[in-house]
């Protein structure tokens, strides 16, 4: 292997991604695990913890999941320390679980939005809280925020998620600012439009033949026209998890197929 090459590996590395047991992060888990690195996940429930080790074990990796409530400082300290007793000091965490709720935001109650909050943003924090200190003991680190086009841009029905996928791309730039020193580094992956089981009702052909109108939406805004796969993220995710990324701090990298660059086609 060549010295460039090298570079992108993830031998003997730990890697955490939160709410990895599917989606978006189990793909990004997968192309680490391919890369040379161990992988560790949460959720939220043992059965989706044993479901995911199932899921990376058919893929022959040998996943460790650990029960974890992301937004619960506690239960985050604990299994940082469970990690690192039973496993290794992380030095790679993906702050991937997420959730969303789509409702008008006048018809939102406070209790829906603070839960966004939590889960999107005060749980990254957290979590990259309770990494930070072996981080700065190892003297490098990779802490890596699942971002989103709503870190740039507003739509209808998403004001909690926006509001906390925004306060995520800020928290990224500055955990780089206070820990960039201890050669830390933290970056963004904002996705596009994945096309995953979630989103599969979007793309469903209509009786009469034609696109649904939200893949019609999506495609004329996007200069790539498709949507993107859940393997476009893993290049990118491991590009800024390895050594090559060392010198690229506190950026958010879109993997988006263009759409943050288009304005779109005149009517």
């Amino acid at each position: 292997m060549s010295n460039i090459m090298k570079n992108f590996s993830l031998e003997g590395k730990i890697a955490l991604v939160t709410g990895a047991s599917y989606g978006i992060g189990f793909s990004i888990a997968e192309s680490y695990a391919e890369a040379g690195a161990t992988v560790v996940f949460n959720d939220i429930k043992q059965e989706l913890v044993d479901k995911g080790i199932e899921a990376y074990a058919a893929l022959g990796i040998k996943a460790y999941g650990y029960v974890c409530d992301v937004t619960n400082e506690e239960q985050v300290q604990e299994m940082v320390q469970k990690i690192e007793a039973e496993v290794g000091v992380i030095d790679i965490l993906v702050n991937n679980a997420g959730i969303i709720k789509r409702l008008p935001m006048h018809e939102m109650s406070a209790a829906d939005f603070r839960q966004v909050i939590d889960v999107d943003l005060n749980a990254p924090f957290i979590v990259a809280k309770a990494v930070i200190p072996s981080m700065i003991k190892k003297g490098h680190g990779k802490i890596i925020n699942i971002c989103s086009m709503m870190s740039e841009l507003g739509r209808e029905t998403v004001s909690a998620y926006a509001a906390a996928k925004g306060g995520l791309k800020m928290l990224t730039k500055n955990i780089c600012s206070e820990y960039g020193e201890f050669n830390i580094q933290c970056n963004g992956l904002g996705p596009g439009y994945i096309a995953t089981p979630q989103t599969a009702p979007l793309r469903e052909v209509q009786a009469d033949g034609s696109k649904h109108p939200f893949d019609q939406f999506i495609l004329a805004k996007t200069p790539a026209q498709r949507w993107g796969e859940p393997a476009d993220l893993q290049g990118p995710a491991v590009f800024l998890a390895s050594d090559a990324s060392d010198f690229v701090n506190g950026h958010i990298l879109y993997v988006d197929g263009g759409i943050l660059a288009y304005i779109g086609k005149q009517p």
